[in-house]
């Protein structure tokens, strides 16, 4: 399953990190994007080229240190058609690369819809007689809050295909509590989101004893990530939120089981904009990404140790 193959490149690696990648104007450092906006203008078209061009310097300079990276599909979509190919092609560089590849869309739809997604992002369109992948991402975020409806699609393309998803259970963002902290029963919501996402996986476990379907969960809460990896103990996390300005929030140690694994840990796009935190012109932004993505791991390696 696809976690199995996550998991290996995590423990090759020794470093449970996903490099969140996804970048606006803003993100781009000056030259980069002043060498497309003059052939361009100040066009759609020059900000996604000079997007495609930065995050290929990205991998380049992330592809021995992180086993994942998480791409941010909003930052593509809003820059139109143009930014959706070039999200084509670092998808498909990354892979090329040797990373893990998750597509972070958060997608959610019913039916045809939701089969379309699925397809989208996970498999393959038909065209005559002819199967075409698209994105072909190995792991895609999915809003699971509509039910089994929403999900059993992409759960149907990932055990046919070798894929994976992470589904929502509990955010980090302040409003999250204004539902996933409600009372349902003897159990909060977004616990009862947990049971599901464990439910809805049943039967997928692979080597390592996790499911293909992970859960979104948040470091929000003091003893959160220790309930949950107790509660939920075939369930692969992506853990979000825990990586400030401050530096990697000691309590994701409790995301990983007792070998270390189990989990993954999303940078909060630290990595991303390191260029900017060095104080430099962005014409080294390689090598900042560097050096934040090893501080990352190498504060992980302090709280566990992978077996």
């Amino acid at each position: 399953m696809s976690f199995d193959v996550l998991q290996d490149q995590i423990k090759a690696k020794k470093n449970p990190t996903a490099a969140i990648l996804g970048a606006g104007p803003d993100d781009i450092p000056p030259h980069i994007l002043n060498k497309h906006t003059a052939q361009y203008g100040e066009t759609l078209e020059a900000a996604a080229e000079a997007a495609l061009e930065f995050h290929l310097g990205l991998i380049d300079a992330l592809a021995d240190i992180v086993p994942a990276v998480e791409l941010s599909c909003a930052r593509f979509e809003a820059l139109g058609w143009r930014g959706m190919r070039a999200l084509e092609t670092v998808i498909a560089y990354a892979k090329e690369k040797g990373l893990f590849v998750i597509a972070d869309g958060k997608r959610a739809d019913l039916g045809g819809s939701a089969a379309a997604y699925s397809a989208a992002w996970l498999g393959e369109t038909r065209v005559g007689e002819t199967a075409c992948p698209v994105f072909n991402a190995d792991c895609v975020t999915l809003s699971g809050y509509m039910g089994s409806d929403a999900v059993n699609p992409f759960l149907k393309d990932c055990a046919q295909r070798n894929k994976c998803a992470f589904v929502l259970a509990r955010t980090p963002n302040p409003s999250s509590r204004e539902f996933q902290d409600l009372v349902s029963g003897d159990r909060q919501v977004y616990t009862a989101m947990g049971d599901l996402i464990q439910r809805w996986g049943r039967d997928t476990a692979g080597k390592y004893g996790y499911q293909i379907l992970g859960a979104v969960v948040g470091n929000a809460q003091p003893n959160l990530l220790k309930q949950l990896r107790r509660r939920l103990d075939k369930t692969f996390f992506l853990v979000t939120g825990c990586v400030t300005q401050e530096g990697l929030s000691a309590d994701v140690r409790w995301a990983f089981d007792e070998l270390g694994r189990g989990a993954m840990i999303s940078d909060s796009r630290s990595i991303l904009r390191a260029w900017k935190k060095a104080g430099g012109d962005g014409t080294d932004y390689q090598d900042a990404a560097r050096d934040a993505a090893e501080q990352v791991r190498d504060e992980l390696r302090r709280l566990i140790t992978i077996f």
